[in-house]
């Protein structure tokens, strides 16, 4: 079984021309996803779709190319996935700070002009026609706090802070169908464990693409349910340390990017399932979202502590991931919301059965 609809972008850069190199894993990352998105066993990409941009051979000309290309062969119908990993920078003073990834040949004397930065890569993602497009960028690794060979400090150029901040990603994922993944915050890393071969957040993210992420009963990877297995794993493998950002405008659709276990059966575990069913059932007896008939409050949460961005689909996602973190109130947990919305639907099955 092939997911025809696929096409992926997939770029790793660990050694560069001009830069001080990162950890072999960050080519692993983007060789390992490549690797899975084509497996007949797990997403079922055509081989023909993924286009692999490795170390040398992720030039900026070479990137633009391959971008424009998803863009020009992309139809209405497809799926669009890209990942990048490797450094990214914060360029500008304190006043316009700007974010980029680096290529493999970016000039250190002229960053700006020579690197991927925030406006040509929305540019570039909002150029393509699929109507569902995932990002997932890798681009805050704890190396790139090190020096370049040249030197970037008067150019205002900061690899230590080198992830896309909350503005920047939001920026990426304007238009309908567009998502993106960060591996941490901008202010964290993301950590390769000693002796590892991917990254924390690569390791979890190649595992729910081999279907883990997926429901027991669905043959596809879905995206809301891709990012919050992803997320649940670095949690669990580096508690406190690194923490990965979902941002997404207007997206109501639980949209399929993979094929689970090649079409077949998930691994999925009964927690993960019972956390997915009420993702599925809250924005539909709460579609404006979680301050929908105050349920919100009503089951312990604090309202100001959700943002809440997007509609009511996009709202419970983030809502229901902050509860399984601790937050959205002192009061909230996931039996006492959905204990408060049997008492406007007593009589609803799925949601006792979640109890």
């Amino acid at each position: 079984m092939k997911f025809i609809q696929g096409h992926a972008l997939v770029i790793g850069v660990a050694t560069y021309e001009n830069v001080n190199s990162l950890p072999i894993a960050v080519r692993n990352d983007a060789v390992d996803t490549a690797d899975i998105l084509k497996s007949p066993s797990y997403c079922g990409y055509p081989e023909a779709n993924v286009t692999v941009l490795a170390d040398d051979a992720a030039t900026l000309e070479n990137i633009r190319n391959a971008l424009s290309n998803l863009a020009a062969t992309s139809t209405n119908d497809d799926t669009v996935a890209i990942f990048f990993s490797g450094h990214g920078a914060r360029i500008g003073n304190v006043s316009d700070i700007t974010s980029a990834l680096i290529p493999y040949d970016c000039d250190p004397t002229d960053l700006a002009g020579t690197s991927l930065g925030e406006t040509e890569l929305s540019a570039a993602i909002a150029a393509i026609n699929a109507p569902r497009v995932v990002v997932a960028i890798d681009a805050c690794h704890a190396a790139g706090a090190t020096s370049l060979k040249s030197g970037l400090s008067e150019a205002g150029v900061n690899f230590a802070g080198g992830g896309f901040d909350e503005k920047s990603l939001q920026k990426l994922a304007q238009g309908t169908g567009r998502v993106v993944f960060a591996s941490s915050r901008v202010t964290e890393t993301s950590l390769v464990l000693h002796g590892e071969r991917n990254s924390v957040f690569s390791t979890a993210m190649l595992s729910g693409l081999r279907g883990a992420a997926a429901a027991s009963n669905d043959s596809m990877v879905r995206v809301f349910d891709l990012f919050n297995y992803v997320a649940e794993k670095v949690r669990q493998a580096v508690p406190g340390q690194q923490h990965p950002v979902f941002k997404a405008s207007g997206l109501e659709e639980n949209f399929p990017i993979a094929l689970a276990l090649g079409g077949g059966k998930s691994v999925s575990t009964t927690g993960f399932q019972r956390h997915r069913d009420l993702e599925q059932i809250m924005p539909d007896l709460f579609p404006l979202g979680p301050s929908d008939q105050d349920i919100w409050l009503r089951a312990g949460g604090d309202i100001s502590r959700l943002r809440l961005n997007g509609h009511g689909r996009a709202q419970w996602f983030a809502a229901l991931r902050l509860i399984s973190l601790g937050g959205g109130g002192a009061g909230i947990s996931r039996e006492s919301l959905i204990h408060a919305a049997l008492d406007e639907f007593p009589s609803h099955r799925e949601l006792e059965a979640l109890l």
